[in-house]
């Protein structure tokens, strides 16, 4: 029997709201697999937490994240995110953000057959927050640090991956070595170094411009793209577009103890109490967690349950062509568990 402490931040905006609709989920997967058990201890973190203890991030939440729970399942946050998230991913060295872009069955796309990883580096570039005013008012410098050891960790996770997909085996290091020689330089150098490692998996190297003509013009043909920080949050987004939507894009945060796993998409506050947002971001987040923990079979119980749901369109929520709420879509989902 497998029993997990799960750290849950609601967030902001309708992050409660899809927070709520994937608990519902996970309880009903817990119901249909047998020996499952998860806990959760929900903690506050976000505007809201601002607002109330004057920290974004409070001490009690980092406690029961940091020495209380296994993993943390998070919603989105609003206008305090660089304040949790950046620092989560800081704190806890969650090197590896991994973001996988999937065309499903019922859901307007660009191509049926897009299935592809974004594998960004999550602790270095720009996010780092070293930025400073040369001239008051008039002249600000933004540092940007690349290790090394950061991106041979991160190219190494991305081939990897590569080794465990079915299908192109294929790695794509993108970058701006052209310009940004000394950063990007190492950046590429040490994901050539890495290569030479994995013969069996095939590798190529594309500048970030191109790679963003490419999404559009033949995203079918990516399997794994790995890149810095920046560059992968820009990327990620365009991605989801090709698949329908933020709504159905989910994110885990990985590092070598401990993971965090989130929606791509922000609070979006103008929803927020309105019901009707969707939630399948993060109850795939939630699938991604499963995964990690080694839960195989859940895991793969609960995208097949998402799958059903977007193929019938049943219960879609409006960004995806449908007029059902965000719990309606949840409850579809959970249902289908016990037939899949």
């Amino acid at each position: 029997m497998s029993s997990y402490r799960i750290a849950v931040i609601p967030g902001d905006g309708i992050g409660p709201e899809v927070i709520e609709a994937t608990l519902h989920v996970l309880d009903a997967l817990q119901d249909v697999s047998k020996g499952l058990k998860m806990e959760y201890v929900k903690v506050e973190a976000g505007d809201g937490a601002l607002r109330r203890y004057g920290k974004a991030l409070p001490e009690d939440t980092l406690k029961v994240i940091l020495e209380e729970s296994v993993a943390c399942l998070k919603g989105p946050v609003g206008e305090s995110a660089a304040d949790v998230i950046v620092k989560l991913r800081l704190l806890l060295d969650l090197y590896a953000n991994v973001r996988p872009f999937k065309a499903y069955p019922g859901i307007p796309c660009l191509r049926p057959d897009i299935d592809f990883v974004i594998v960004r580096e999550n602790t270095e570039d720009v996010y780092k927050g070293w930025e400073f005013e040369v001239v008051p008012g008039e002249a600000a410098v933004c540092l940007r640090p690349i290790t090394m050891k950061g991106s041979r960790r991160i190219a190494e996770y991305a081939f990897k991956m590569a080794e465990q997909r079915s299908g192109k085996r294929r790695v794509t290091a993108v970058h701006k070595a052209n310009v940004m020689r000394l950063t990007c330089g190492l950046f590429a150098k040490a994901c050539r170094e890495v290569a030479s490692r994995y013969p069996s998996v095939s590798f190529d190297e594309m500048y970030v411009d191109a790679c963003a003509m490419q999404l559009i013009r033949r995203p079918h043909e990516f399997d794994v793209i790995v890149t810095t920080n920046m560059f992968g949050d820009i990327l990620s987004d365009e991605a989801a577009a090709l698949v329908g939507g933020l709504g159905i894009a989910p994110a885990a945060n990985i590092g070598e103890r401990y993971a965090l796993f989130e929606p791509v998409h922000g609070s979006a506050p103008k929803y927020a109490g309105k019901g009707i947002a969707n939630p399948c971001s993060t109850i795939l987040a939630a699938k991604l967690m499963l995964e990690w923990l080694g839960e195989a079979e859940a895991a793969r119980k609960l995208e097949l349950a998402v799958t059903e749901a977007l193929k019938e369109g049943l219960a879609l929520t409006p960004d995806l062509g449908g007029s059902s709420g965000t719990m309606d879509l949840a409850r579809d989902i959970a249902r289908r568990l016990k037939e899949v």
